[in-house]
């Protein structure tokens, strides 16, 4: 096999660093781009980015769609592919307007695109399962609570669906990022680990005093029980120690923050299949608290709030993302429907569309 080739390695590096620090893509953006580049490379032989032309890019698109997946032994997810062809096809027109490289034609670039059909499938939304809060109370009440580490595990799975946070950023939160008197926390970046590095108030969302309580209590015991200060983590790894045998073993808890998420995930299947559940991960929270702020949400600026809270900055990511009626409830709602229930609903769906135009005109956003 052939060595990779020097010259693509320079101006990778220089496409690497446009995408970081022009583009500010995140480094693991930055590493999925790495190898889908890398990928090409092996299929070309490593051979010059200059000689690249339409050929090429059909032929390793078909190649693609050759590739099956390692973990299913099927062939790759039109949104797999869709997402490797537009890196490659994002790098090769930047490619082009760099010295030494105007000779690939921009022609030859769009032979990366998949058919309109695939495309359509590939940004087709995705259904997803959501766990009920009645199935996520169920795992976090028949959790044990014996030792630190068992009222750790359950104290996270309540705080999740209390505030919606992503995984990485509750492996990052610290005991002073949590106000207990303003049912507030602080998700502030660099020090916690949001999406795109966005500073993100989250107030607890209206799951039920006795899910807030969980939190409250394991906060408090941080406290008051383990003397921790604020800098300690708010969910503090398990402490391993070695037995009579010299393996290592879980030893409680000490206040260092996890590296990364995978064990939060960890903790989550284990108590879903503990309580005789199927495993939900821990963003899939997020969908269950969209779902229910349809509910509760009575006016766009509450919805508006509620998906602030979350983390987004527009409604309709909330909405779109989130936003799925189960088709069990579908089929109750289309067979409950009757004339008068129709009008009540034309009714309100008016006012909430005059609510929507008063809230953006009141914030001077366009509506065309």
């Amino acid at each position: 096999m052939r060595k990779p080739n020097p010259e693509n390695e320079r101006i990778k590096r220089a496409y690497f660093e446009h995408q970081k620090e022009a583009k500010k893509k995140s480094q693991s953006t930055i590493d999925n781009i790495r190898k889908v580049i890398t990928k090409y490379e092996v299929f070309t032989n490593y051979e010059d980015f200059k000689h690249f032309n339409k050929d090429k890019a059909k032929a390793f698109k078909n190649r693609l769609k050759e590739i099956k997946s390692a973990k299913t032994n099927e062939p790759l997810c039109s949104s797999t592919l869709l997402s490797t062809l537009r890196h490659l096809k994002e790098f090769f027109i930047w490619l082009r307007e760099r010295p030494g490289y105007k000779k690939i034609k921009l022609y030859d670039i769009d032979y990366f695109n998949l058919s309109e059909k695939e495309t359509r499938i590939a940004q087709a939304p995705k259904r997803r399962s959501v766990p009920t809060i009645e199935q996520i109370r169920k795992v976090i009440f028949s959790m044990p609570t014996n030792n630190d580490i068992e009222l750790r595990n359950r104290a996270l799975i309540a705080f999740t669906l209390l505030t919606g946070a992503r995984d990485n950023a509750t492996a990052s939160l610290k005991l002073k990022h949590i106000k207990l008197e303003d049912t507030l926390v602080e998700q502030i970046p660099p020090e916690v680990k949001t999406k795109f590095s966005k500073s993100i108030p989250t107030y607890f969302f209206p799951v039920g005093d006795d899910i807030k309580q969980v939190v409250v209590d394991w906060v408090n015991y941080l406290y008051k029980t383990k003397l921790y200060n604020q800098d300690a983590p708010i969910f503090p790894r398990t402490k391993l120690v070695l037995d009579k045998n010299n393996s290592f073993k879980a030893g409680g808890i000490e206040p260092v923050c996890w590296n990364s998420a995978n064990q939060i995930r960890e903790i989550f299947k284990e108590a879903f299949l503990n309580a005789g559940l199927d495993y939900f991960n821990p963003h899939s929270f997020r969908n269950t608290l969209g779902r229910f702020g349809e509910i509760v949400c009575k006016t766009p600026e509450e919805f508006k709030a509620w998906s602030q809270n979350l983390g987004h900055e527009s409604p309709l990511t909330t909405f779109t993302s989130y936003g799925y009626v189960p088709e069990h409830r579908q089929g109750e709602i289309i067979k409950n429907l009757s004339i008068k229930s129709n009008n009540e609903g034309t009714q309100k769906a008016q006012e909430i569309a005059e609510g929507l135009i008063d809230f953006f005109k009141n914030r001077k956003i366009k509506l065309d």
